[in-house]
């Protein structure tokens, strides 16, 4: 095993916009300092939130997704604000598609040594027929998963 300060190069860290995934942003800041990781921020705008928005809001895709977007950047803009005055590296992805699947698919592709993200609290039947992006991407990453609550 590596040396404290090459244990993680890479670290990635899904986010939206919650009181979690903010605090998971924060710890992941320090993480990466610790190790001379690089960061990469993800926000994916889920296709099923996209369309549940589009039944219940009465508004066409185009805008949901535009309006989710703008949500997405500002919550992307605000973590990589956390890097500021450091000498980290950070990267900022929006994508469209299934939040776990994009999240693992991304992890595989960069060759993350670590996902740092919030989690989101589902209790009941929802649980068991949802389960939690964050359950998601634990059983399908490729590398560990932290989760902060």
């Amino acid at each position: 095993m590596e040396g404290v300060n090459g244990l993680f190069r890479h670290i990635l860290v899904p986010t939206d916009g919650s009181r979690p995934s903010n605090s998971a942003g924060k710890l992941a800041v320090q993480l990466a300092l610790t190790h001379h990781a690089t960061l990469t921020f993800i926000y994916v705008i889920d296709d099923s939130v996209v369309d549940k928005l589009t039944v219940s809001l009465g508004e066409k895709k185009e805008k949901i997704i535009r309006d989710l977007k703008h949500s997405g950047q500002k919550y992307l803009d605000y973590l990589v604000h956390l890097t500021r005055n450091t000498n980290l590296k950070s990267t900022q992805i929006i994508c469209q598609g299934v939040s776990w699947n994009e999240i693992s698919r991304l992890a595989r592709k960069e060759n993350v040594d670590l996902i740092v993200m919030g989690q989101v609290g589902r209790s009941g039947s929802r649980r068991l027929l949802i389960g939690s992006v964050a359950e998601r991407v634990i059983e399908l990453s490729p590398c560990p998963v932290l989760v902060v609550k």
